[in-house]
């Protein structure tokens, strides 16, 4: 079950790069080839800005691309970690079901103790009913 949704979160990752990559090399070919059919501007583009504007957009993709794959990693390794405490939870689950029958069980065993309690206390009124009266009074 778990597999899946790696797999799946493994292809989400891939699409994203390949668009990542798709859009830094549209990006590189805008910038390198000037659209000089565009009238509208009454200037020509500079291409030594141009080439530092790519020189920029190339170090800032390779720097977002290194701060994804740490990200990539941190996620892997909290994956991890929540699978490990998972396991963890069920043990404790266990030992929560093994508590709560032993809770029913004390609860049950206190009411046969009150129950014998009243008993005990009933006889023991009894026995002093008995032993208050004189013999001779009974007959």
């Amino acid at each position: 079950m778990a597999s899946g949704k790696d797999t799946e979160k493994d292809q989400i990752a891939a699409s994203l790069n390949d668009l990542f990559t798709n859009v830094s090399d549209m990006i590189k070919g805008e910038l390198q080839t000037p659209d000089y059919s565009d009238t509208s501007l009454h200037r020509m583009p500079n291409p030594l800005g141009t080439n530092n504007v790519l020189e920029l957009l190339e170090k800032m993709n390779v720097r977002v691309g290194e701060e994804y794959k740490g990200f990539g990693d941190v996620a892997s390794g909290l994956r991890v970690f929540v699978e490990q405490l998972k396991s963890k939870s069920s043990t404790f689950d266990d030992c929560i079901q093994q508590l709560d029958a032993i809770e029913q069980q004390v609860m049950e065993f206190e009411a046969v103790i009150a129950m014998l309690d009243r008993y005990v206390s009933l006889l023991e009124s009894k026995m002093q009913h008995v032993y208050q009266i004189p013999p001779a009074a009974l007959k």
